[in-house]
């Protein structure tokens, strides 16, 4: 008799060790019936090559032909279930990745990279100045991300207070009665935006700015497309510091090895990138058509999640992939996606990292955790899932 389906989300025994269960389940193979947290039936999808495959498999999308039938990952207005037009969704995808990725160019980034080193350097003067003990992510992790992403899109910083709730709400799996209020009330921010720069008249002070003067864009276009990048462009990344900042602390060496040797930190970077992400829940996607995952039939409309995650620590790919190690060789891992959906996002979180931890490593050499592990607490009803605070002392 077939064991019933695993139930997300999945037990761990702390922040830096995977759950046992989605361990168990990949050493069995690459896809597995589950429910989710709202216990849905749904595919999760752990294997390294068959996520990176069907990450950039159009018989997979975000749109459902009947979404009110959908199974749900969560309670979340703009992710925990189908979005978008299912017969548009491809070219509505495409047309919005044009639009974006001129905004996004490498050359782009590059130009910023100074910006984001001031803005570093300034929070770390204060950090130094305000001394030990501090809680890192009220004093980097999380200003940093925002003060950048307000430069870029042509935000006002002194609205993060505001946004950052919307956000917060916006990302709730728990309750979408609160994720659809704030996404309601970023959209609505957005259009003031939008506004704004219209009567500004200054097509080329900004992201908002350059997409409100865009032909073809409607100023709603504009502000629902600003908003996403306000908070894609700012969660993760928050996100990213800390739980890079903890492994490094953690794992016995790691923070030392960059302290000896700087020119270690593009790599740790990409195991930051890779490491913290331990696997047990997944992209969404739906299935466009009945197909074939690794000998499993898949049902038109059935959800599938892409574990990348999991996919990071895959042992075919991986050796030792549980082991977080700063001088791993540098693999393909599957972060930021792969194909299509690619995130654009990806070179702006890359500076980020690799800016904060060549300062904090250079100026504070000597720093460590403030408290155990095992005290330290996560946001478990925001889609991210970040440290709620980072105590640290030097």
């Amino acid at each position: 008799m077939p064991s019933a389906p695993a139930q997300l989300p999945y037990d761990q025994s702390g922040p830096l060790q995977p759950p046992p269960l989605l361990r168990r389940l990949q050493a069995q193979g690459p896809i597995h019936a589950i429910r989710t947290a709202t216990g849905d039936p749904a595919w999760q999808v752990t294997g390294y090559a068959e996520v990176r495959a069907l990450l950039d498999d159009d018989r997979l999308g975000r749109a459902h032909p009947e979404p009110e039938r959908a199974s749900r990952t969560g309670e979340s207005e703009l992710f925990g279930g189908p979005l978008g037009g299912f017969d548009t969704e491809q070219a509505d995808h495409q047309r919005m990745r044009s639009l974006l990725q001129p905004h996004f160019s490498p050359r782009r980034m590059r130009a910023l990279r100074g910006r984001v080193e001031e803005l570093t350097t300034r929070l770390l003067d204060e950090l130094a100045t305000a001394g030990p003990p501090a809680d890192l992510h009220a004093a980097l992790a999380l200003p940093l991300p925002i003060a950048v992403i307000c430069e870029l899109l042509g935000v006002p910083y002194a609205d993060r207070e505001q946004f950052r709730a919307w956000t917060q709400d916006t990302a709730d799996v728990t309750d979408r009665a609160r994720s659809a209020q704030g996404l309601g009330a970023l959209f609505s921010y957005g259009q003031q935006l939008v506004a704004g720069k219209r009567a500004a008249g200054d097509p080329d002070a900004d992201v908002i700015s350059r997409l409100a003067a865009t032909e073809g864009v409607s100023d709603d276009e504009a502000a629902a497309m600003g908003m996403f990048l306000l908070f894609a462009g700012h969660e993760t990344t928050v996100t990213a510091i800390g739980r890079g900042v903890l492994w490094l602390l953690a794992t016995p060496g790691q923070w030392q090895a960059l302290v000896d040797d700087p020119s270690r930190i593009d790599a740790a970077v990409e195991e930051i990138l890779r490491a913290p992400g331990l696997g047990g829940g997944g992209i969404p996607r739906y299935a466009r058509t009945d197909l074939e995952i690794a000998g499993t039939q898949v049902r038109a409309g059935d959800l599938v999640l892409l574990d990348t995650g999991a996919a990071n620590h895959d042992p075919a790919m991986f050796a030792d992939p549980d082991r977080f190690d700063v001088d791993r060789p540098v693999a393909a891992h599957l972060t930021f996606g792969h194909g299509a959906r690619y995130c654009i996002g990806a070179p702006l979180a890359r500076i980020e990292l690799q800016v904060v931890f060549s300062q904090l490593t250079a100026r504070f050499p000597w720093l460590a955790l403030g408290c155990a592990v095992e005290e330290l607490t996560f946001d478990t009803r925001t889609l991210t899932g970040g440290l709620t605070a980072l105590p640290v002392t030097w």
